[in-house]
């Protein structure tokens, strides 16, 4: 009998748009079926206050990915994200009392010791990282299973998250008739799909840069090194052409997109183009240079606090390369306005792994869903591989 189809689906309920993407494995290989989208309602200030109304999404975007895909899906891997997401760094470690190879139970009792931190109120672990592990005071392996000592330390990067509103968030997503295989900080499944092992090696920043939040994961080496949330957004970059343009979000929202660059003297400045009436005030004309000054304060502001993290985390200048993703990363100038700042070379994170992948996919957009499918997809060939494992066994005990 032919096996079972397997799907890979992720789901990046964001708060001002909700994704999904289904691919079905096929030889160890990704293939896009379905993908759907669908106004984000019910959050505010990247916080969830209406779960309905996010379940109400989330079923919309699953539901016209079904329709593409021709099949239905019952679990996902689901995005978190939001100004509650904390990252730090924690240490702990074992006494084997004589030297010894180490062994698994060894480094699970170390990183055991290393997660048990003091959590505040409404707080939760939402990710544990290894980072490096020290044998009798030597560091930098990765792995110290088999080596001999005595001491074994491990440091580790802890990623927390608000309890009431991870909750939330799973609790939308089981309203939408979803089983939650795994909850994946966003910017490290956009890291998943976007980032190159040649990138880790030399440093890299990923920047998720969404509409009401915008998050960073930094990866030095295999390891996660730093993770943060940080008050600048895309929805602060309309509010103020708004403001300054005096005219509504709707309207500012357009304008940024169709005229705006994130840096002065990248466009033809002098250009003119029509701001829209608005009660009591008729159409006018303005240059580029009016909008990109007021875009270009907002986009050197944001990689400032990028840049103030990496300073605390002692991490400037180890970073070569920044990724940038999200809605907010379509903004013309975003890179160069990247690099003016951290002195780095930046790129747009466009999906890489998954061949074929449509063309309206490839942007910077849908780089964070095609990273929970992507994730969703290694915990399916690991539950496949424990499985053919365990059956090889059974055959062996002739069971």
């Amino acid at each position: 009998m032919a096996d079972k189809s397997v799907y890979a689906v992720g789901i990046d309920a964001g708060s001002a748009r909700t994704r999904c993407l289904i691919t079905l494995l096929e030889d160890e290989r990704m293939r896009v079926l379905g993908w759907g989208e669908a106004p984000s309602d019910g959050w505010s200030r990247g916080r969830i206050s209406d779960q309905d109304a996010v379940s109400d999404a989330i079923l919309k975007a699953v539901r016209e990915a079904e329709a593409r895909a021709e099949t239905p899906v019952d679990s996902a891997v689901l995005g978190v994200g939001g100004r509650s997401i904390c990252g730090a760094t924690s240490r702990g470690g074992c006494e084997m009392n004589f030297p010894r190879q180490i062994e698994q139970n060894d480094v699970d009792r170390a990183v055991g010791r290393a997660s048990r931190v003091q959590l505040q109120e409404d707080e939760m672990l939402l990710h544990l990282f290894p980072q490096d592990f020290k044998v009798d005071g030597h560091g930098g392996a990765r792995n110290p299973r088999g080596l001999i000592g005595s001491h074994l330390e491990v440091y580790v990067h802890l990623v927390t998250a608000s309890a009431q509103e991870h909750n939330a968030l799973v609790g939308a997503a089981n309203t939408a008739h979803l089983a939650v295989e795994e909850t994946v900080f966003e910017p490290v499944a956009a890291a998943y799909a976007a980032v190159l092992p040649e990138d880790r090696d030399e440093g890299v920043v990923l920047v998720d840069i969404g509409a009401h939040t915008t998050e960073i994961a930094v990866y030095y080496g295999e390891a996660l090194v730093l993770s943060a949330s940080l008050p600048i957004c895309g929805d602060n970059f309309t509010r103020d052409v708004a403001r300054r343009l005096y005219v509504g979000l709707e309207d500012a929202e357009m304008l940024k997109r169709e005229y705006g660059c994130a840096l002065l003297g990248l466009t033809a400045d002098h250009n003119l183009f029509e701001v829209p009436s608005s009660p009591g005030r008729p159409a006018r004309e303005a240059t580029r240079s009016e909008l990109n000054e007021i875009l270009e304060a907002r986009a050197l502001e944001l990689f400032e606090f990028v840049e103030h993290e990496l300073v605390e985390a002692g991490l400037q200048g180890s970073v070569m390369t920044m990724v940038l993703t999200g809605g907010g990363a379509r903004l013309e100038g975003m890179c160069d306005a990247a690099e003016r700042v951290l002195k780095c070379r930046a790129r747009i994170g466009l999906v890489e792994g998954i061949g074929e992948l449509p063309a309206e996919l490839n942007n910077a957009s849908w780089t964070t869903c095609a990273g929970l499918a992507m994730y969703s997809a290694r915990l399916k060939y690991r539950a496949l591989a424990e499985k053919r494992k365990t059956g090889l066994w059974n055959k062996v005990l002739g069971g």
